[in-house]
């Protein structure tokens, strides 16, 4: 199966699976709200937040020998895949104790970052926390098998398998808030399912690849191990900041104004996240295909490929900022109610820094695939520093808008500095043409959002269902049709299309 068509089929089960389990995802944060309150909403994903830099223990490891795994695959040669997989197995072991030592120990830490909790005690934030910690810690004794998987380009395979967790998980969630109101009940069913889904799959790639639990397995050499060492030790720069940057709004928020807000913010990125999960499937299911492109073809190629991978994101991501800025308040307001929405500017601030992460998925993509981590290894660390400090300091002064400056200034840094070094390293081209082209797609971004902004007290001047999908397919439709009069005649645009012509007429 060519790259083409192993992202076009990861695509596709990527969506159906992501539109599945946001469905059920919505249904479910709609009776936990209403059933348990804001206060254990915030908890709820405070902890997810702290679990996830908890993650941080992971270092890179990962993406270090996703990456070298992308050749011995390519060329069938399964000897170097045992010897990759083994040194993956004990490196996630040791990842995993790790992260349960270092969760241990931020135990007796909880009361001082969940700030007013109205109605739960210490006792009962500790024992949620672990089992917040528990489902973390496991994952990672079955997660490095889904590495190969991945590197043969059969990402559907995961997202199957998470998808039908998801949905089983989430379905027994909602009975047990309905039946017990308890939020002990709702967390335990999740460890519960979730604990059966990783001896399942653990026992599935057994029987998918059973040349992993053989024990005749050549080590790696010092030359090979010491490039993984290298790129790992490069990476860790990379996590820690990343963590600094993306994973640290909700600690902030919880321990400088109040645990409750954490929910109030989460709803407004459940939303957010639902549609970039859309995006991002559609980005990381040829993230493989790069890999085995960067591998086998020439710089010309690599280009081309890239080029139009980075205006499909300028396109999907301005399309999407542009209308959340006009439809995410109101989506709120119809879902939970007024009082549970935001500032226009605190919204604002979300979705600047949500249309250039478009660009940074693009780019640290294409980094990963191509195994640079070196060059700019120090990036995401000070990425990380500028955004704690500044959140810290405008939190206090400013209060919530403060958090997400930090967040919009932290994350433009990379979106100078990173398109330099795959210019310069990777494409081997000059830089000025993508900037030139940012600049493009931005103009064009802002005029149609200054229109949309005239449009909408004529089209929606009050907040209601009708009005709110009148809207939406306005901006759907004059966004889309405006972009493809601009750029339909790009060799980027054709290539798509090139692609999405040829699945029509198989059919």
């Amino acid at each position: 199966m060519g790259r083409v068509q192993s992202a076009v089929k990861n695509i596709a089960f990527g969506q159906i699976g992501n539109l599945t389990t946001q469905l059920l995802g919505f249904i479910l944060r709609t009776i936990f709200i209403s059933h348990l309150g804001d206060t254990l909403n915030g908890v709820n994903d405070l902890y997810t937040g702290i679990l996830s830099v908890l993650s941080m223990a992971e270092l890179g490891v990962g993406t270090a020998l996703n990456y070298s795994l992308y050749k011995p695959v390519a060329e069938n040669n399964i000897e170097k895949v045992k010897s990759y997989m083994q040194l993956y197995k004990k490196a996630y072991r040791v990842i995993g104790f790790a992260i349960a030592a270092i969760g241990l120990c931020i135990a007796p830490f909880l009361p001082y970052l969940v700030k007013q909790p109205e109605g739960v005690s210490v006792r009962d934030l500790t024992l949620y926390y672990f089992i917040f910690l528990f489902n973390t810690v496991s994952t990672y004794f079955v997660a490095y098998k889904y590495s190969l998987v991945n590197a043969e380009q059969k990402n559907y395979i995961q997202t199957n398998i998470i998808t039908v967790t998801k949905m089983i998980t989430v379905s027994l969630q909602i009975a047990v808030i309905l039946l017990t109101g308890n939020f002990y009940a709702y967390l335990l069913t999740a460890a519960t399912v979730e604990l059966l889904q990783k001896i399942f799959v653990s026992q599935y790639l057994n029987r998918r690849y059973p040349y992993l639990k053989d024990k005749d397995v050549v080590p790696l050499s010092k030359e090979e191990t010491g490039e993984i060492v290298n790129k790992t030790k490069a990476l860790v720069f990379h996590k820690v900041g990343d963590v600094a940057r993306l994973q640290t709004d909700s600690m902030i928020i919880s321990g400088f104004i109040n645990v409750t807000l954490v929910g109030i913010v989460g709803n407004y990125t459940m939303v957010l996240n639902s549609a970039a999960n859309v995006v991002n499937i559609f980005f990381n299911s040829v993230l493989s295909g790069f890999g085995n492109l960067i591998a086998t073809e020439n710089k010309e190629k690599q280009y081309q490929l890239f080029k139009v991978y980075r205006f499909a994101a300028c396109w999907i991501y301005g399309f999407s900022a542009v209308g959340f800025a006009l439809l995410l308040t109101p989506l709120v307001e119809l879902w939970l109610g007024e009082e549970k929405t935001l500032a226009f500017a605190i919204v604002g601030a979300i979705l600047i820094d949500y249309y250039f992460k478009g660009d940074r998925i693009v780019l640290s993509n294409f980094k990963t695939a191509a195994g640079v981590f070196e060059q700019d290894k120090y990036l995401a660390l000070i990425q990380g520093v500028v955004n704690l400090i500044i959140s810290i300091v405008l939190v206090q002064e400013i209060g919530l808008l403060g958090v997400y400056i930090g967040t919009i200034i932290s994350g433009l840094i990379a979106n100078i500095t990173k398109p330099v070094i795959i210019y310069k390293v990777i494409l081997e081209k000059q830089v000025k043409g993508y900037f030139g082209d940012s600049l493009k797609y931005l103009v064009v971004v802002l005029a149609m959002f200054a229109a949309f902004v005239w449009i909408k007290p004529y089209v929606m001047p009050k907040t209601t269902i009708l009005s709110f999908a009148v809207l939406f397919v306005v901006i759907s439709v004059l966004f889309n049709a405006v972009f493809l009069l601009l750029f339909g005649r790009t060799d980027e645009f054709k290539y798509l299309w090139g692609i999405v012509s040829s699945k029509i007429k198989r059919r």
